[in-house]
């Protein structure tokens, strides 16, 4: 069997996207999705996203890691996933969608722009050296000095299993940029490695600089190794409300997958 397939990218963080509405996709093989995100063998990319249909919402997302294991939220592939639906016809400029961390709204513009909001965050924990945070997964956010230089997969794997065992963190690499911009470089924990940008990443990293006192402004600029989001917020009485994740999607190509039997 055949099953057409898209590649979409945001800010350089890629995904295969399946719309599996009439659940046709393999969904529990986890070495066929792994083989699919491989960048030598496969098609390539750093997850794989599955449209299905919803009750609730307009739809429905499952987002899976190249290894192959569903994963927590990803707000790059969030992102793309609404551009993913407009394209198929099913929303317009506005949407709500479920994913494994709840219901999102998100407004695209015509040039594929996505406004995605983000889920609340209630609970930061700020350490001597680094801040922990839940935005849809778990990151760790750290500042450093001459990031450019930094060894991001070695050090990273580093905190993934070292500090947080096997069930890992994501871990994000920042140092300041100017008023209200920071650059930021992210290991993933399912890719494991670094990636070109991160959703989930990037929000934790512009609360974390704010919770911290090393930003007064609630909307932020972060520079990605893939390019430019923004986050904005509202401070709330328990941490933060009113989180949105804002940046350029793209579709790169299509064709079609050989599914197994």
């Amino acid at each position: 069997m055949q099953l057409p397939f898209y590649k979409y990218q945001g800010t350089g963080n890629d995904f295969i996207m399946v719309d599996n509405r009439e659940e046709s996709f393999p969904v529990g093989d986890m070495e066929y999705i792994s083989f699919l995100c491989d960048r030598r063998i496969g098609i390539g990319a750093d997850g794989l996203i599955l449209l299905e249909n919803d009750s609730e919402t307009d739809f429905k997302m499952v987002y899976f890691n190249s290894d192959g294991n569903q994963s927590s939220m990803c707000g790059n592939g969030g992102r793309c996933l609404v551009a993913f639906a407009r394209y198929l016809g099913i929303i317009q400029n506005t949407t709500t969608f479920n994913a494994i961390d709840g219901m999102h709204a998100a407004t695209i513009t015509d040039d594929n722009r996505v406004k995605l909001q983000m889920r609340d965050v209630t609970d930061v924990k700020e350490k001597p050296d680094y801040t922990f945070l839940d935005t849809g997964s778990p990151h760790h956010v750290q500042l450093v000095d001459n990031l450019k230089m930094l060894d991001v997969a070695k050090e990273g794997a580093k905190l993934r299993y070292g500090m947080y065992g096997q069930q890992g963190s994501n871990i994000n690499f920042v140092e300041p940029n100017g008023a209200n911009i920071f650059k930021v470089r992210t290991y993933e924990r399912g890719v494991e490695d670094e990636t070109l940008s991160c959703g989930t990443g990037v929000t934790a990293v512009a609360l974390a600089m704010h919770h911290t006192k090393r930003t007064d402004s609630n909307r932020v600029r972060l520079h990605a190794e893939g390019g430019e989001l923004e986050v904005e917020f509202e401070v709330a009485t328990n941490g933060y409300k009113n989180v949105f994740l804002i940046g350029p999607t793209k579709m790169v190509f299509k064709g079609e997958i050989v599914c197994k039997n």
